[in-house]
């Protein structure tokens, strides 16, 4: 009897798509370009939109719509803020300031004013994607309201579900997600923690991915550290029938990263990461750099999520502006000097061949 094809799998068949292989969402960093260009090959394409407000949401989705034909993911977070943001006022607003201001001064940038925040409701982001019949919705920090997964279950609109720990893999799975993705805390980007702490949530990718495949039914994707076929190949070993990857397609021209961003990734400067709640205000892994240094000191005001996010953008502008990649927010995993992005449609077919004969299954068109 023919074995099975590496690629045919829960996953692409649940998906419709050929190979396994999801873009993670990259958050602000998404762009069109990037998920339809992975689409158009045979992967999930993401467009991570949690910081959109809903009409920006349909334009994106129709942009996508514009550039390919075949599945793609939109990804929202379910939990939209720290309930302290709705509390954050203007002293601890300067207390947080007053560790980059000194920065945004000495680059010419403009000193923030503290406003009140101001919520986007997750609720009226789904509802355009349920609107819209998007192929695929995948979601982190939590999940989402009963209703909600079953208008998605009846409109045939695929849903992927974030777990950092087991626990969360099977409580993903009794709300009737049909996908678990298992996060592993060597992932660039947010923890998307939901029943404990992100900081009490901290497994590796190659311990959850077996003990998520044990304790649920339903397909496991593995993300968090894998950047080659040998990281597909070694997933699948341990049960997954899908990978995310986020921080080699970060990489890639066709992404919505800074240029300082991409250069810092592919030069090998990515070697050391590092966790920060200084970033956003939400446990997240980056490039360990002198603004994540910083940020880390004991006593620095960090404001909650997604105020001290906003924060950040006065020093960001400025030092995107002076090539200060020392002083950016750069999103990486632990993997990212495996990162190697020649072009989306060069990234993939190597990606697709390394793990077929890496993982001997012969799968050939």
């Amino acid at each position: 009897m023919m074995a099975k094809a590496w690629n045919q799998t829960r996953v692409s068949e649940l998906l419709g798509i050929e190979y396994p292989i999801i873009q993670g969402p990259l958050g602000g960093l998404s762009s069109q370009r990037l998920t339809s260009a992975v689409s158009n090959f045979g992967g999930l394409g993401s467009f991570g939109a949690h910081g959109l407000e809903p009409n920006a949401i349909e334009d994106v989705i129709a942009e996508i719509r514009s550039l390919t034909a075949k599945p793609f993911a939109m990804n929202l977070w379910v939990s939209m803020e720290d309930a302290e943001a709705h509390t954050s006022d203007a002293v601890t607003f300067r207390k947080a300031l007053s560790h980059l201001s000194p920065h945004i001064e000495a680059l010419g940038g403009t000193q923030p004013e503290f406003a009140p925040y101001k919520p986007i409701r997750f609720e009226d982001q789904a509802r355009v994607l349920l609107d819209a019949n998007v192929p695929a919705f995948s979601f982190i920090y939590g999940i989402p309201p009963k209703e909600i997964l079953d208008e998605a279950r009846k409109r045939g609109i695929v849903t992927l579900g974030t777990a950092t720990t087991p626990d969360e893999a099977i409580a993903l799975e009794q709300a009737g997600v049909e996908v678990v993705v298992a996060s592993g805390f060597e992932a660039g980007g947010h923890r998307g923690s939901f029943l404990r702490p992100a900081q009490d949530s901290l497994t590796g990718t190659f311990s959850l991915v077996p003990q998520a495949v044990d304790a649920v039914k339903v397909p496991v994707v593995a993300a968090g550290g894998i950047a080659d076929a040998r990281g597909i190949a070694a997933a699948f070993a341990l049960g997954a029938e899908g990978v995310q990857m986020g921080t080699v397609f970060l990489a890639c021209e066709e992404s919505g990263a800074h240029p300082l961003h991409r250069q810092a990734i592919l030069s090998g400067r990515a070697g050391r990461t590092a966790l920060t709640q200084g970033f956003t205000g939400r446990l997240a892994r980056g490039i360990d750099n002198e603004l994540l240094q910083m940020l880390n000191k004991p006593g620095t005001g960090i404001l909650p999520y997604p105020v001290q996010r906003g924060l950040m953008r006065s020093l960001a502008l400025p030092a995107q502006k002076a090539g200060r990649s020392d002083l950016l927010a750069l999103w990486a995993g632990q993997s990212a000097n495996l990162a190697r992005c020649p072009g989306i449609q060069q990234l993939l077919q190597s990606l697709v061949e390394g793990t077929a004969e890496r993982l001997n299954h012969g799968a050939k068109e």
